[in-house]
């Protein structure tokens, strides 16, 4: 898990959409840092990664291995980046990776948490299912019309280790939760010791273009 974290450990989450009933926080976006690039593996179907075709010998010992899923879209092939890694002494990671789009599951409180992954193997839907050791997740928990923040919490609630805590994903799923924070820290130690950029919160975009409008008929308000 020390290698994972050194490597590959991130608490960003990219910005995400919002619809009319969401907090709004205006704020410029800065740059997030990017997963290793690496060819696009082939897609088919709605969403379901096709399974990989190769006659090589496994990349890990099925009989001494930990399995890691890699929550990210199929845009980089995490496999590569673990392959002949060994944690424990001697054993292998094996890398399942998949979009939350792809993902089920199901967690119990004396067994842990199943994990549900459907592809495509042959032009039928297959469903691959396996307990996961620990986690690393690069997706956006949400984005402009899905929410999958309830498989965050199953794993959560499975107790499975990730290299990017999921706590601090959960927390940072709404930005203004997380800028309240910034200015509880700006109130304790002065605005010359942590400047943050001046912003305003409008619970929903109504609010935000009314008080946009008084200000421009009433700039002494």
């Amino acid at each position: 898990m020390n290698f994972l974290r050194r490597r590959f450990s991130s608490g960003d989450l990219q910005g995400e959409l919002k619809d009319e009933n969401s907090s709004i926080l205006t704020f410029k976006k800065g740059p997030s840092p990017s997963a290793p690039n690496s060819p696009s593996k082939s897609m088919s179907g709605a969403g379901i990664p096709r399974a990989p075709v190769s006659n090589n010998k496994p990349a890990y010992n099925k009989d001494r291995c930990k399995t890691l899923l890699v929550v990210d879209d199929h845009h980089t092939d995490w496999s590569k980046y673990f392959r002949g890694r060994k944690i424990f002494g001697d054993w292998d990671i094996r890398v399942e990776q998949a979009e939350f789009s792809e993902l089920n599951l199901a967690s119990y409180t004396d067994t842990g948490t199943m994990v549900d992954i459907q592809i495509l193997r042959n032009g039928t839907k297959v469903v691959r299912s396996f307990k996961p050791d620990f986690l690393l997740i690069r997706q956006n928990v949400r984005d402009a019309t899905e929410d999958w923040k309830n498989l965050l919490i199953g794993f959560q609630y499975g107790g499975i280790p990730s290299v990017n805590s999921l706590h601090s994903i959960y927390n940072f799923q709404d930005r203004p939760w997380v800028f309240s924070q910034l200015i509880k820290i700006q109130k304790k130690l002065g605005r010359d010791n942590f400047p943050l950029i001046e912003q305003a919160y409008y619970p929903n975009h109504k609010e935000m273009t009314y008080n946009q409008l008084l200000t421009s008929v009433c700039p002494d308000l």
